[in-house]
This record gives structure tokens, sequence and C-alpha cells, in this order.
């Protein structure tokens, strides 16, 4: 995997865990017993014809129309599953790392994990999770931060 090698090769603070197969961040939040809060997904969008790295929490979902406003784009929409499959040849489909920067990727994180001390991610499979500090996780990704998502409630 691209980013246990990257972690590795760049001295970072790291665990990863094992769990059942989750295929949802939300999922994988439980079988981890993490809140949403600090679980953090990648979404890939095609922004004006170039794709682009979101990150954001478990329990939030992408504000188009912000995004769209934010990155300065006449058009934002996600990128195609087959697309995505390319792109991280590396990781299960569904399973790929917030590190846009290993995918040649601009990676914008949302403004509500600014505050979180630490996050938890799919480690390319869906039956290994990542958990580093967010300081950590900042300097090796170096994400710009906008506001691009609302809270979900079940």
């Amino acid at each position: 995997m691209r980013v246990i090698d990257f972690l590795d090769k760049s001295a970072a603070r790291y665990e990863v865990t094992k769990h059942p197969p989750a295929f949802t961040a939300q999922q994988m939040a439980a079988v981890e017993h993490e809140p949403g809060q600090y679980v953090a997904k990648p979404v890939i969008v095609k922004a004006d014809g170039k794709y682009v790295m979101c990150v954001l929490s478990a329990c939030y979902k992408i504000d188009m129309g912000a995004l769209k406003s934010q990155l300065g784009a006449k058009s934002v929409k996600l990128a195609k599953e087959k697309d995505i499959g390319k792109i991280f040849d590396d990781c299960e489909l569904g399973a790929e790392p917030p590190f846009g920067n290993l995918y040649d990727l601009p990676t914008i994180m949302d403004k509500s994990l600014e505050e979180d001390d630490h996050i938890t991610f799919q480690a390319g499979t869906h039956e290994r999770a990542i958990r580093m500090s967010m300081d950590d996780y900042r300097k090796l990704v170096e994400p710009k931060v906008l506001e691009f998502s609302y809270h979900v409630t079940s």
C-alpha cells in the first residue's frame, strides 16, 4: 500500500487496526468504535475537468454548491467509480486513504476536521484502518482547508 510506505518513510506515528469489512466511513466508525467526526472519508470530485480529493468527516456530506463556489469552478461533479479505480490502483474501491498528494491530486479538507486531534481512515482495504494525529496528517498532506460540508443526522 502506497500510504503505509509513505507513512513509514515520513517517520510519522500511526497505528493500523484490523476490523471486520466496512464499506462506508460510517460503518468503519462503528466497527472501530470511533465517533464519525474523527473518521475521514475522501470523496473524489471532478472540478472543471480536473480531479480533486475532498476530505470530510464520515458524518458529513458535501455541499456541492459551496464546494463549487469555494473552488471558483464552473462545474463540480462526483468522479465516476471506474475513474477512481484507475487513480487508486493500489486500493480496494471505496477504501482510498485521504492522501491526494500520493496520487497527484490536490487535497482539500473540510473545516469541520480542522480542530480534531486525530483522524482515522481506510488504509487501502475495507478491513484495515489507520489512526494518526491530525497535526501529522496536515504536515504530510498539506491540504487546503475550505468549508464545503454539512452534518448528516440519522
